[in-house]
Parts: C-alpha cells; structure tokens; sequence
C-alpha cells in the first residue's frame, strides 16, 4: 500500500521515528551511496518501510542512527533489501552492522527462475508500478536533495515488503524456500573487505595484455590518480579513465605534447597535471627490473587431462536441470561451481558435502546426477602442487 514518506535530517526527529518501531518484525531496507561519483563510498541516505510509514533518513548531519543498528541486528526483526550485497557491505563499513535476518527479493526471484529481476521490473511485473530511472546514477551527496530525489529514494523500499511476500508464496508453492534460507543465511556473512590499494591495478582490465615494465608504469600511473580522486573526493574515472591510463603504459610519453595525443586525455587534467603524470612515467621507466610488478602466480594443479571432460560432463546435468526447474544454469550452479565438483571428483554424497563452494540446495538438487556422470571419470582427485 502506498503511504506518504517522511524525511528525517535531525537526531531528535529520527530517533523518535524509529522508537515507534519497536516491536516491528518485517523491515525494508535500503541505502543510497555515490561511488559514480565520490572516491570514497559511504552510506548517504537511508531508506526504510514498514507496512504503512516510509521514512528516509539523511545521516550526513546526524550520523549513525544507532536505533536503527538495534533494529536490523536483531534476529527476530526480518530486513528486506533489494540486492542485499553491496547494503550490508555499506552497512558494515560505516557503522559496523550486522544484519541477522535477511530476506533478499533479487536472491529469491532469480531462484524462481524470474529472468528480469532488476527491482523496476518486478515491481512492474507484480503490482504494475513503474519506476521512473532518471536518477539511477544521481549525485546523493549532493545536499539539499530536491523532492523529486527523495520521492524516487522512498519509492526503493516502499513496496517492498508486499514484494517479498508475493515471492515468498512463490518460492514456499515452488518448493524453495529452502534454497532461498540458505542463501539470505550466507548473506548475514557478508562484510565489507578492503581492497588492498597497492595491488588493485593489477585487476584492471587489460592489466594483462602488458609486460611487466608497463605494469610498472601502470601502478604509478593508478597511484597518481588515486592520489588526485582522494584530495578532490571524485570517482577516480572522473578523473581519468582506465583506457587512457592503459595507453600511457603502452606509449611512456616525456612530453606534455606527447600526453596531448593520447585518447581520452582530459584538456583541463593536461593543463594542471601534465609534469606529475610525466613523473609517475618516468618513476615506472625507471625502477630497477628486480622491481617489476608481476601477477601473482595461481595455485598449480597437476596435470589432468580428464578435469574438462569433467566440468563437460556436470555442465550436461546442470543445463539438463536448469531447463527442468525453469532456471538460469548460472544461477543453478555458476561454472566456478562445476570446476570446483570436477577438481574434488567426489565419489560419495558426504564427498560432495565437502565440496566448500556447493551450497547445500545444489547438492539436494543436483548431487544424485552429479555423481553418475562423473563415474565413469573416476579417479584420484587432483590437488595443487
């Protein structure tokens, strides 16, 4: 049911609002960060329901509203997010939440098999609404934020809840709702982890394609940016983008005419910066070999000719399934799964019990045919060197 939200900027207001909770056992939840945006993430607004009020809650001037910590840590109070992943990771970096019961509408559509499950589209699918997206990639750490930002925020967790029960039915009539427990349960695990700065060029896609000199320049090149996006609090693409940062790599210019020839090179960033960037150039040319960066070396396995028809032979049973169940084979069981089950080569159910990065739904669904079409491939499982 549609209801007026309500915007709350000051401590006192909020936490009167949010002790009227008490006693609530259901939670939507949702928050709006700005990493398109800002170099460093963090939580902006806060967007919550219950079954008839909506608020949305600015934790710029009031910060961590820790009422509401209480609420979603507690395991008798359900939350339900949209895509829970990069909330709790938001959640859990700002304020240090962990929440204790979660329900996930993204997790449980697409385990219904629901090839659209984008939070518009289910909310078009089920109740007809249409969500407006023009500020899909808005600035939220823009302040004030005018009402129409605001209103589209709250339209986020509004319906929500009338969302998950619609698929919470489904899941139960489907004989799912197992397979979506276990799931929202592993989610309770999920934490905000650090990316570790001084290694984060070398996942840059076309790292790779570059010898280990131009990774050097690369990683001086990716530290000056981050250096610039940090004082300037700018997403680092806003600064400059990685194409542009590869090509550098590539082409070592000395020269701010040589810079200026390099695509995608901002004018403005040129006119200010042209002599550092030329620095962190010269910094990468100039490190001792013994220096040079190199990709770390990936766990070894010894040498096993049987391992692809293996993955071949579970990928036959899991599409197999997944056309059964009216699934996404990626989503019955992605293909670092199937790897995984081929490596260990379990020879028992307890075997593929073992295998860590099976979840339990996939064995009960999938473990009986897993097994016959490795028998005739049995043998010693493979380890690394």
């Amino acid at each position: 049911m549609r209801h007026q939200p309500i915007y709350l900027d000051t401590t006192e207001d909020t936490s009167r609002f949010l002790t009227s909770l008490t006693g609530v056992d259901q939670l939507a939840l949702d928050t709006e960060g700005a990493s398109f945006h800002r170099f460093i993430d963090r939580i902006y607004l806060l967007q919550l329901s219950t079954r008839d009020r909506t608020a949305v809650i600015d934790p710029l001037p009031i910060g961590a509203p820790d009422e509401l910590g209480a609420l979603i840590e507690d395991p008798r109070v359900e939350v339900v997010f949209h895509d829970a992943d990069y909330d709790l990771r938001l959640l859990h970096q700002d304020y240090g939440w962990q929440t204790r019961n979660i329900f996930d509408t993204r997790v449980a559509a697409q385990l219904l098999g629901i090839r659209a499950f984008g939070l518009a589209a289910l909310l078009e699918r089920y109740f007809g609404v249409k969500l407006d997206k023009k500020h899909q990639r808005a600035d939220w750490s823009m302040r004030p934020l005018p009402p129409d930002m605001l209103e589209y925020a709250a339209q986020d967790t509004m319906h929500l809840l009338g969302l998950r029960d619609r698929l919470a039915e489904e899941l139960k009539r489907a004989s799912r709702w197992e397979w979506a427990s276990e799931e929202f349960r592993l989610l309770e695990q999920t934490r905000w982890e650090d990316d570790t700065e001084s290694t984060a060029f070398l996942r840059m896609k076309g790292a790779r394609d570059l010898n280990r000199r131009e990774l050097a320049v690369l990683r001086e090149l990716v530290n000056w940016r981050n250096d610039v996006a940090r004082r300037a609090d700018r997403a680092t693409f806003r600064v400059i983008g990685n194409e542009p940062l590869l090509d550098l790599a590539r082409s070592k210019p000395t020269t701010r005419e040589a810079l200026a020839s390099v695509k995608g090179m901002p004018r403005g960033l040129l006119d200010r910066a042209a002599s550092d960037i030329v620095g962190a150039i010269q910094r990468g040319v100039e490190l001792p070999d013994s220096e040079l960066p190199r990709f770390p070396k990936a766990a070894r396995w010894e040498r096993d000719p049987d391992f692809d028809a293996r993955v071949s032979a579970l990928r036959t049973v899991r599409d197999a399934a997944a056309t059964r169940l009216d699934m996404d084979p990626g989503v019955l069981c992605s293909r670092d799964r199937l790897e995984a089950v081929a490596r260990r080569n379990p020879a028992t159910s307890d075997d593929l019990r073992d295998v860590p990065e099976l979840r339990q739904w996939q064995v009960d669904v999938l473990g009986r045919d897993f097994l016959e079409a490795l028998a005739p491939h049995r043998r010693v499982a493979h380890k690394p060197i």
